[in-house]
């Protein structure tokens, strides 16, 4: 079982721990990054593509003991998508699942509907009231402004057990009871929203979680995107030098191509106390996000004036997205299994063992660069390195009792949350490289600021079994040591040369920063 230990004692404890029973090697599969359009069907969804997840301990002044969890949806969104922007697909659930015994079984989910109410503003043209062609009549500055056409609104369910059957109750707004909510409208330009912040922040809302006795926070909005890949080279067979992405001083030679871009935030704020399980002294939780549609939608060849879609959707709910730890889809899971891992479940990640314990991706960066094969791919196969830190958690920092091995974020809530100022851009692994006391970043949870792409191509190529050495240091099994990396220190450099932590970042809740406005 985890334990509480304080920083200095968990860095002791975790470089000391030696030779950790590894898991079946037929298991689920690890983290590469962010997911945008991954998979083939999903590129037919976008209101329903999951791009993001992040968990950690809150690090906004006043907010000791309390997890932010934010899921992300609608990737690539331009600042000038008029005259219908991004709203939510009010025919879809969208949730953030929490496993709090490690069994890789939601016991927590938070399930976000939404619903659009169309005013139908009209203006009169000679002796005629004809509707508005766009979202807003005029200036917006206040929640559910009578100057916007189409004013979304959204709940949130917190159910126990099953998400489907397990025991719902809605979260509720403070003071009034409300399980209705306003979703602000998209960041349409300065001259229909001069304030955006101001007005984003009307959105906040204080609320209570059934059965919980302190109460959380909620935000759904447009935010910035806040992921920073260099995503063209990448996904062109890595086109940049190797001396570039293996030297330091370059780790932002090349600007961020998703900077200009928006997102769709749902966002929460939880005391831990009502996150972990009752049953246990375990802090740590699994988190990851899903989307689901109906089953059948048939087109109406003669949709009825006044109607936002002209689709009619019937059936169960089938799951179409799933996002935990970033990337995986992307560049981890093999293209033939890229649906079928959208819509399953942690606990039959068994099905993509072969995808973590012999991962493509190494033998492909020695294909882009005209490598020979073995001259940069760890040869620790079944590479059990990736078992541990992304399947079952890591010893003595985020592993929890007993874990069924599968794909999810996993978060140690007692670890203490760190100032954004002082967090390392490298998460956990930077933390231990440098030596530090941040604990607090990934793969232990995800942080904005969280450089997960650097991170996991450190991990991929075999830095950690740098970091874990011929003494076994990280626990990863005495297959895991230096010997076993052809790329050596080279490892520890590498990097895709676009600078996470350059990324603009609200000091608190929701954290993800004011989306672009399409006209300033």
């Amino acid at each position: 079982m985890p334990m509480q230990y304080p920083p200095r004692a968990i860095f002791r404890k975790f470089m000391l721990a030696a030779g950790c029973p590894l898991l079946a090697l037929s298991l689920g599969l690890p983290a590469q990054a962010s997911s945008h359009r991954e998979a083939p069907f999903i590129t037919t969804q976008p209101k329903v593509d999951g791009t993001d997840v992040y968990a950690f301990n809150s690090y906004e002044r006043g907010r000791t003991g309390y997890v932010t969890l934010i899921a992300n949806y609608q990737p690539l969104q331009d600042s000038y998508g008029g005259p219908n922007y991004f709203k939510m697909d009010p025919n879809a659930i969208y949730e953030i699942h929490v496993d709090n015994n490690g069994d890789a079984r939601e016991d927590l989910t938070f399930q976000f509907r939404f619903q659009n109410a169309f005013r139908g503003i009209t203006l009169p043209i000679g002796p005629q009231n004809v509707a508005i062609p766009l979202s807003q009549s005029g200036p917006v500055n206040a929640r559910n402004s009578p100057a916007l056409n189409v004013n979304e609104k959204f709940s949130v369910t917190l159910v126990r057990g099953h998400r489907r059957g397990g025991y719902a109750a809605p979260l509720t707004r403070m003071g009034s009871g409300a399980t209705l909510f306003d979703k602000p409208a998209d960041n349409i330009g300065t001259k229909t929203i001069p304030d955006y912040a101001a007005y984003a922040a009307q959105h906040i809302y204080e609320v209570q979680i059934p059965g919980c006795a302190t109460p959380g926070r909620v935000f759904v909005g447009q935010r910035q995107e806040g992921f920073a890949v260099n995503l063209g080279p990448i996904f062109d067979l890595i086109n940049a030098p190797l001396s570039l992405i293996t030297d330091p001083a370059q780790i932002n030679a090349a600007p961020n191509p998703l900077a200009d871009k928006n997102i769709t935030s749902l966002a929460l704020e939880v005391h831990k106390s009502c996150l972990l399980s009752h049953k246990s002294s375990d802090p740590v939780i699994g988190v990851w996000s899903t989307a689901s549609v109906r089953q059948n939608q048939q087109v109406n060849p003669y949709p009825p004036s006044g109607h936002q879609t002209s689709v009619n959707y019937s059936g169960g709910f089938v799951q179409v997205s799933r996002l935990g730890m970033p990337l995986v889809n992307e560049v981890v899971v093999g293209l033939p299994d890229k649906d079928k891992f959208n819509a399953s479940v942690p606990g039959n990640d068994r099905q993509f063992g072969k995808y973590v314990t012999n991962p493509t991706f190494p033998r492909l960066v020695e294909i882009a660069f005209g490598l020979p094969a073995g001259s940069a791919a760890p040869r620790n196969l079944p590479r059990q390195d990736l078992v541990v830190t992304f399947l079952t958690g890591i010893p003595n920092v985020n592993r929890p009792t007993n874990p069924t091995p599968s794909e999810m974020l996993r978060l140690n809530t007692s670890i203490p949350a760190v100032p954004f100022q002082q967090q390392n851009r490298l998460g956990l692994v930077g933390n231990i490289l440098a030596g530090g006391t941040d604990f607090a970043g990934y793969p232990n949870g995800r942080r904005p600021k969280d450089d997960v792409v650097d991170i996991t191509l450190v991990a991929a190529l075999g830095g950690l079994c740098i970091a874990n050495g011929n003494n076994n240091a990280l626990g990863f099994g005495p297959d895991c040591n230096p010997s076993q990396v052809p790329l050596g220190a080279t490892a520890l450099r590498l990097h895709d040369a676009v600078d996470q932590a350059a990324q603009p970042f609200l000091p608190g809740f929701p954290y993800l920063n004011t989306p672009i406005p399409g006209a300033r």
